[in-house]
């Protein structure tokens, strides 16, 4: 297997206790590191630590969404990471979510395929060292260009869960991110996406074999996902509207105990990768043989096994 990543920062560990444990990361076969951008850290600064503390490691935000920076300012710090790793870093961009957009950030999620399009564009532009003057269908750029333009643009991949965005991928950008899907549907989203462009995917894995600790932790995290449109989309795309139309209508329902209740066994079972550290390496695999090009590890932690065993325990060289 060529790539096998991890997300930084783990869950539940302050960013300024990963030095040793990013360090670490080449030696045990990881070859990434992605972060991530919801209600925690931001992307970036996580990216930063790391290029410095493991120069060998290739970076990437797995997303910043395209709406709660302006245009030049996703520009600049693209260019900025480049910067400190040069021929390592990948832009990972997408639209995000309407809770975190709208809610979270009281900005509009309007035209959400067309933002990511014009995002796109421009940024292959600025980080190329063009200035730019355009007029998108979302918004316009007047006169931009980057004083720190990388000598090696970055590649962009876009985070798509559905064929518009997948299609878009594969025609403007270098790749897609995925999330939340079971290695068999690696097939449906390569169906769209086609063979040629990496594909990335965040993985959450919970490496314990109490199968019942493992989906409790897991009924949340697809109650807390799943609900929301463009996740529920998503799945309905991928075939599992009708195993998870009870849990969607307990949710709205304001019944928060029998939505979780009414997520199958086979559903988490589906998007929690779960089990001993070997049955969960040799899961991962599963989605690399279905054709995911990088794996990226999300671990989430359990009773049993500490955050930094569970790293060592899920690398590549445990087996």
């Amino acid at each position: 297997m060529s790539r096998w990543g991890l997300t930084i920062p783990l869950t539940g560990l302050p960013l300024t206790e990963h030095r040793e444990i990013v360090e670490s990361l080449p030696g045990l076969g990881y070859t990434d590191a992605w972060s991530a951008e919801t209600n925690g850290t931001d992307a970036f600064t996580p990216l930063a630590l790391a290029s410095q503390w493991a120069p060998d490691l290739r970076l990437g935000p797995a997303i910043v969404p395209v709406y709660t920076r302006g245009p030049a300012l996703l520009a600049q710090q693209a260019a900025t990471i480049a910067g400190l790793a040069p021929g390592r870093f990948v832009m990972g961009i997408g639209t995000s979510s309407d809770t975190i957009v709208e809610r979270w950030n009281g900005i509009p999620f309007d035209e959400p395929y067309k933002r990511v399009r014009d995002t796109v564009r421009f940024l292959c532009k600025a980080l190329a060292g063009e200035k730019v003057k355009e007029e998108y269908d979302t918004f316009a750029v007047k006169g931009f260009k980057l004083d720190n333009a990388p000598a090696e643009p970055p590649p962009i991949v876009l985070a798509a869960l559905r064929p518009g965005m997948l299609r878009l991928a594969a025609r403007e950008a270098d790749g897609a991110i995925t999330n939340w899907l079971a290695p068999k549907d690696v097939r449906t989203v390569r169906s769209e996406l086609g063979d040629d462009p990496e594909l990335i995917a965040r993985l959450f894995v919970c490496p314990t074999e109490d199968a019942d600790e493992a989906r409790a932790i897991g009924r949340w995290m697809i109650a807390a996902y799943m609900t929301v449109p463009v996740y529920r989309a998503f799945h309905e795309w991928l075939g599992r509207g009708d195993a998870l139309r009870p849990m969607n209508e307990a949710w709205a329902a304001g019944d928060r105990k029998k939505a979780l209740e009414a997520i199958p066994d086979e559903v988490v079972d589906d998007l929690i990768v779960h089990g001993s550290p070997a049955d969960c390496r040799a899961r991962i695999r599963e989605y690399v043989d279905n054709g995911l090009t990088t794996p990226v590890v999300a671990i989430v932690p359990t009773k049993g096994l500490p955050l930094t065993d569970a790293v060592k325990a899920l690398a590549p060289s445990a087996g």
